[in-house]
């Protein structure tokens, strides 16, 4: 999930009114676990897709209309969902329809299907390769909250280690100023961008398609919605792979308070002996503990006096964004943040190309689209305590013990804490009533982090669990051809593993040429 590309002592803190928790309507999370909505008005169930090319012609591409809540599907405007296709090479071994999705929440899943038709020709000539820019996201109808300046400002003002009264203070300033403008950017639409409305989006898409059932691939956040998908239509699935897992079956701050811890493991031992290793190229220290001590000393500099980089003003906590982004994938991640370090440590030796693509590569930390769209998921799927004297005081924990992503964690748990009540339905992921599912999670995923998946692989009746022994985030089509070949032969052959299995990881990345 690219979050993460995400979230003192203080009374005052403690003091500030936040919004009550609404009840859900009676009978409402019973109904959605079943798919029980309303039957789908004929002006969105007859509707013919019109497809064209798309994606600089590899993608055929169509608007899809769709009501703006299932449960009252004549109330309010209706959606335009942007869909895509990949057709199957090969008729002759086409078998159906893998519908996939993109992570986030708020990513684009619009051009997937070309990358992942490219990555494997077999699946390529199986399927029509589908997939979608979900409600709230990218070509679909956008959810709007703050502009990008204001979402620069929750990674650039201050440091986000500080704990001080005003600190914190303005933290939830800013959240519940965000809040508000999505309440009063958003035309009502907050409500309604929830993983439980899109799946229903998916069933649509689905029938459209003209198939009784997919097969489906999802990776980080699409695994959220695939679990959801089969737990809500659970005789409109075949095969499903859910590729580095948010546990879906719990809830999103259970999730999200979860993330520093991983994240900072990944930084201390899988980035940092890396980066030891290669003293030689990035001159950061030679061992872990010295070159851990390089990147304090270089935030603690920026915390005394920022980096103008050609414009962009680096601060500590667009470092340690840098620093989370960089964890996902370590063939690329890795050599990109020890170049950026060593860039930043001494700007003034550094190439005016080089000055320029750092300071394009740090200058907005999150999206402002991506920002209000995963928002809108995270703090509307599931229930958020509502005590800021509570996140106060656990967010210090996390800032004192995982740091690295722990500085962010009252950013983002502020915004959910002041979020508006939701009315989306529990849904309880059981697998009962599916197919075997395949999971693959890596060890040292410092986003979907292991022990989540582990939990969702345990509720997840007849799963079978893939670990990869690495730490990168997304493990099918990155570079490991075991994992590979489990998806390949399930997706293509069903064949599933008997039991939960290993697959060793793919070597860390030699250093990048460096000047």
């Amino acid at each position: 999930m690219q979050l993460f590309k995400k979230p003192v002592r203080w009374a005052a803190a403690a003091a500030c009114g936040l919004i009550a928790a609404a009840a859900l309507p009676a009978g409402a999370a019973s109904a959605a676990a079943k798919g029980a909505t309303p039957p789908v008005p004929d002006r969105y169930r007859h509707q013919k897709l019109d497809w064209q090319p798309c994606v600089s012609g590899a993608l055929e591409c169509a608007t899809m209309s769709v009501p703006r809540d299932w449960y009252h599907p004549d109330a309010g405007p209706s959606l335009g969902i942007q869909v895509s296709r990949h057709k199957a090479t090969d008729p002759a071994k086409r078998r159906g329809v893998l519908m996939m999705a993109a992570g986030g929440p708020g990513a684009s899943g619009l051009p997937r299907p070309a990358n992942l038709a490219k990555g494997s020709a077999k699946l390529a000539a199986a399927y029509d390769i589908v997939s979608f820019d979900q409600r709230g996201v990218g070509a679909s109808t956008s959810v709007v909250c703050s502009d990008q300046g204001k979402v620069d400002a929750f990674f650039t003002s201050g440091d986000l280690r500080d704990r001080s009264d005003q600190a914190v203070r303005a933290t939830f300033d800013r959240a519940r100023d965000f809040v508000q403008d999505c309440q009063r950017n958003s035309g009502g639409l907050l409500p309604y961008i929830t993983t439980d409305q899109a799946v229903h989006d998916m069933d649509l898409y689905r029938s459209l398609l003209g198939v009784d059932k997919v097969s489906y691939y999802g990776p980080s956040y699409a695994s959220f919605l695939g679990a959801y998908y089969a737990t809500e239509f659970p005789r409109h699935v075949e095969r499903v792979v859910l590729d580095s897992n948010v546990d879906f079956t719990g809830s999103w701050e259970s999730f999200l308070v979860g993330q520093p811890m991983s994240f900072q493991r990944r930084f201390e031992q899988d980035f940092l002996p890396w980066l030891a290793k290669n003293d030689a190229t990035y001159h950061q220290g030679r061992t872990p503990a010295e070159a851990k001590a390089s990147y304090e000393r270089l935030r603690a500099a920026l915390h005394g006096h920022p980096l103008d980089i050609e414009g962009t003003v680096i601060t500590p906590n667009q470092l340690d964004v840098a620093a989370t982004n960089a964890m996902y994938t370590a063939n690329g991640g890795f050599q990109l943040l020890a170049s950026q370090l060593s860039l930043l440590e001494h700007p003034d030796s550094a190439s005016a190309d080089a000055r320029k693509t750092v300071a394009r590569q740090m200058q907005h930390p999150m999206g402002a689209n991506f920002f209000a769209d995963f928002f809108s998921v995270t703090c509307g799927d599931t229930p958020w305590k509502r005590d800021s004297r509570y996140w106060v005081d656990r967010s210090a924990e996390a800032t004192r013990v995982n740091p690295l992503a722990g500085a962010r964690e009252l950013t983002f748990t502020a915004i959910c804490a002041n979020w508006p009540k939701s009315k989306a339905p529990h849904i309880k992921v059981t697998g009962k009533g599916l197919p075997p599912v395949l999971m693959l999670n890596s060890t040292h995923d410092p986003a979907t982090y292991y022990e989540s998946a582990v939990r969702a692989h345990r509720g997840l009746a007849g799963s079978r669990l893939i670990t990869v022994n690495d730490g990168d985030h997304g493990q099918y089509q990155n570079g490991n051809a075991c994992a590979d070949a489990y998806v390949d032969s399930y997706l293509v052959d069903g064949t599933m593993p008997a039991e939960d299995t290993t697959c060793a990881g793919v070597p860390l990345p030699e250093p990048a040429a460096h000047g």
